[in-house]
């Protein structure tokens, strides 16, 4: 549970950061082809694949909302079936998002060139890989953080000691 948190946050800020831009300015629409290409790049990149770690987890909880009332329990699982497809839906609208955020950054050549890599072996292993990595560097990021925290505090107290202030 944890991983797939961490590696929804990791994908999340990465999204953000590469949409902040974007809505700054308002670039030429790229042409289908393009689009098309871009998409290619967000599925088989792996990026993509936390859309799926959400929409299943939130059609999962409403399923579970029968803790507190059973007897719904038969009409809460037909309910998650019956708007499972536009949930579904709902992702390839994310997924079409992503691929115009990668159209407005990247040419139409360029997303080509990256799409190729995706589909070598070593770029579908890049893929495979990318979630235990991005799970590391998040544990990595955290105790990172915590020590140059720590080292900050250190200096700063030091520093202003030796200019004659005491910080606790």
């Amino acid at each position: 549970m944890i991983r797939s948190v961490s590696r929804m946050a990791v994908t999340s800020v990465a999204l953000f950061m590469l949409a902040s831009p974007v809505f700054a300015q308002q670039p030429a629409q790229p042409s289908a082809s393009h689009l098309a290409v871009a998409r290619e790049v967000a599925v088989s990149s792996g990026m993509t694949g936390a859309f799926d770690a959400m929409t299943g987890p939130l059609l999962n909880r409403l399923q579970q909302m029968n803790v507190t009332r059973p007897e719904i329990t038969s009409d809460l699982a037909k309910v998650a079936d019956i708007i499972r497809p536009e949930v579904e839906a709902k992702k390839q609208e994310m997924i079409d998002s992503t691929a115009r955020i990668f159209a407005t950054r990247m040419t139409e050549a360029e997303l080509k060139e990256v799409a190729a890599f995706y589909k070598s072996a070593v770029g579908q292993k890049y893929v495979q890989i990318q979630p235990g990595v991005l799970d590391d560097v998040v544990r990595d990021l955290s105790i990172w953080s915590q020590r140059t925290s720590e080292f900050i505090m250190t200096r700063a107290r030091e520093e202003m000691s030796k200019l004659g202030h005491q910080l606790n």
